[in-house]
Order: structure tokens, then sequence, then C-alpha cells
């Protein structure tokens, strides 16, 4: 797929999911440059802001196989892996998929449920297969992990572990929508449903191949040392008690790939690197006790680390 292929069809699943997620472009957007990416999603917002139409609005418009969970203190990582069962007619155990064999899966309210069952996201986002009763088993490709949880403090909930929020790529939030984009909601609503006016504008094999278009986007060995170096920085910074993984820093990179080629480029320059290096950074870090006495955030700090590092210099 060229270039120029690879950017019409990325506007055509843009303006196809538009459809059904009013008001709300710059999010559709990121989240496609994390699919793109390989990347996975973590969405944190109260419930009724359109977090699950958005999701099935990918599925559809991207033809992906998708399953939804809803994520309980019940709910069993079997239930997430699979589990293997025996046949008294073949006289041996046979495997049951989860809900984690497909290509979407929509794990809501992913903070509500038990850390057993959270662990048993790990391998599946990680290395995009289950183990179970010694056996492996290969995901569908591409799998992508759109999960979203309730704010911290809301009832039932707890904080997720580093080692899992290190595995989304990106983190956002959808939030309201504003006024117009509210009434023109309420206005579609009363008539039918958004999702059933979405279609298929690729498959999983034009997936593919636009992930394969975003890895050979180029990055020059500046870009590479300027994503080093910010990471680098909130490792140092005296507010951050944990600052960004090596898993981070490669995040930031693939998804400044996807960047440049929705920017209708191959190459990377620093403003493709600046688009996503909030959503990509803030949720991998841990603040100190300094930051939470002076109520400094995360973002705050990034944007103290952007100002310190210095863009690469191209003139020469």
């Amino acid at each position: 797929m060229t270039n120029a292929n690879s950017i019409k069809t990325v506007r055509l699943i843009i303006d196809e999911v538009k459809k059904a997620v009013i008001g709300k472009d710059k999010i559709i957007i990121k989240i496609l440059l994390a699919v793109l990416s390989k990347g996975h999603i973590l969405l944190e917002d109260i419930p009724g802001v359109g977090k699950t139409t958005l999701a099935l609005a990918f599925s559809k418009a991207l033809s992906l196989d998708y399953n939804r969970v809803q994520f309980t203190p019940d709910v069993l990582p079997t239930d997430i892996t699979g589990f293997t069962v025996y046949n008294k007619h073949s006289g041996s155990f046979e495997f049951k998929p989860g809900a984690s064999m497909c290509n979407l899966l929509l794990a809501d309210e992913i903070n509500r449920t038990s850390s057993k069952t959270q662990s048993a996201l790990l391998e599946i986002m990680e290395e995009g297969k289950v183990t179970v009763d010694g056996s492996t088993h290969e995901l569908p490709k591409p799998f992508i992990v759109m999960a979203t949880q309730n704010p911290i403090g809301s009832v039932g909930t707890q904080e997720l572990p580093e080692s899992q929020l290190d595995r989304f790529m990106i983190k956002i939030s959808m939030g309201y929508p504003d006024l117009d984009s509210e009434i023109e909601i309420l206005k579609i609503k009363s008539n039918y449903t958004p999702l059933d006016s979405i279609s298929p504008v690729a498959d999983t094999e034009t997936l593919i191949s636009l992930q394969k278009v975003v890895e050979n986007v180029h990055v020059d060995d500046k870009i590479y040392s300027y994503i080093a170096k910010l990471a680098g920085a909130t490792r140092e910074h005296p507010m951050i008690k944990l600052g960004i993984s090596t898993r981070g820093a490669i995040a930031l990179m693939q998804i400044s790939k996807a960047t440049a080629l929705l920017k209708g480029r191959d190459y990377v320059i620093p403003d493709d690197v600046m688009y996503m290096y909030h959503d990509v950074f803030s949720h991998r870090l841990i603040l100190g006790a300094n930051a939470r006495i002076n109520n400094v955030s995360a973002v705050q700090i990034l944007d103290e680390i952007a100002g310190q590092v210095k863009h690469p210099d191209f003139s020469r």
C-alpha cells in the first residue's frame, strides 16, 4: 500500500467513526494513531460519555471481530484467557477460547475487577497470545485492547498496577461533549442509532497493511536521541518517583511515526513527537511526595521537561 493510499484510507476511517461519535474528532484521531501503532488504549472517564459507542464504531469501520467484557469483581481470569475441558467422546482436553480471542477487546471498567483478572491481560497485551494449561494459543491479528476505567475514587474502583498501565500505549479522556455536539447527539438519537450508519471502509488485511506502512516511516537518529532524552529527563526529575520505561519511549517513537503518516509525511519531525507526548507519558509516571504536596500534576511536569529538552536541529 502506497503512502497516498494509506492516508486516504486513514481519513475514510476517521470520517466513518465520526458518524457515531459526535464532537470528538481529536479523540478519534488519537485512538486510530494508537491502533496503527499496534498499541492498546486506556480511556478514563465517567460512565455515559460514549466510550462503548466509540469502540463499536471502530470495530464496524474496520470490520474487526469484537468482544466486550464488563469487568466486575466476579469476572475470572479464564473468562479472558479461556480454559480447557475434557471431552469424553474424544478422550482429550479441548481449549475453549475466552473473550480475548478477537481483534478488538473492549475491557469495560477494568479497574473494578480483581488484580488476578487484570493480570490475565498482561501476556495478552504484550505478546498477543494466551497460555492455558501449558499450551500457547495465538490471538487473531491485529489485536487491540480498548479498556475503560472509572476515575480513581469512584465506588468499587482500585488503581491499576504500574506494570499494566505501562502496557497501554496511550491514556486519554473523552470528557463531556460541548453544547452544540450534545444537541446534535440528542437530535440524532431521537431518530436512529448512529452506529447503524457506519459502513466498513477497511478490513483486517487493510489494517495490517497500514501498520506495516507506519513501521516503514523514517526516524532520524536525532529524533531517536530526542525521544530518549525526554524519557531520561523523567527519571531524573526531583518530583518523579518512577520515570518513563524503555517501553514508554518505544511507544512514543511508534506513535510519532503514525502521526507523521497521518500528516502526509514518510519521516518524523519533532512536532510529531510532541503531538502524543502527554498521552503516551503521563499515565506511566509515578509522582513523588513533593509533587503531591505542591499539587503539581504529571502534565505540568511533562510540560516543564518538554521546555528543557532541546528540539533536534536539522539545519546542519
